[in-house]
């Protein structure tokens, strides 16, 4: 990946609706060679799909939930399990298998508490717990999808 990779990828995340001339223009190349670049992105899996970011209080989901995981079971019948669970619970946004002394973190977005009540009682009747914590985000201070780019190579 060199510079002109990842000033495409700078544009695409702040807005992967443009026109490839209208990036190709904003990264100093030609469109069918940065159409290339693109394609290539995309082959290669550093582009992983183009999304519209939604509003999640114009859509109901003004509530978020950080709910932490503790199980007694480390193998992998359930944690194939859990991954079905997770997957299956559309308003279940991210998932991460921790180190340390809370083994997933998951964030859950919502209409409101009740619902988060439905969501918690699907996920316990899939899959056996030890303990699941839940948080209600009381503001949100920062969301960013657009990754830094320095690292990439």
């Amino acid at each position: 990946m060199d510079d002109i990779d990842r000033r495409i990828l700078n544009v695409l995340q702040t807005d992967a609706g443009l026109a490839v001339a209208e990036i190709a223009s904003r990264v100093g190349l030609s469109t069918t060679p940065c159409w290339r670049r693109i394609q290539n992105l995309e082959k290669s899996g550093v582009i992983r799909g183009r999304v519209a970011v939604l509003n999640r209080q114009a859509v109901n989901l003004g509530v978020t939930v950080i709910v932490r995981v503790r199980t007694s079971r480390h193998d992998i019948e359930w944690l194939e399990r859990f991954a079905r669970a997770v997957e299956d619970i559309d308003e279940i946004v991210e998932v991460y298998r921790m180190s340390g002394d809370i083994d997933y973190v998951l964030k859950v977005v919502v209409p409101d508490i009740a619902a988060y009540d439905a969501i918690y009682k699907r996920l316990i009747a899939a899959v056996p717990m030890t303990d699941v914590s839940s948080n209600f985000a009381m503001e949100e201070i920062k969301f960013a999808t657009k990754l830094p780019l320095g690292y990439a190579h």
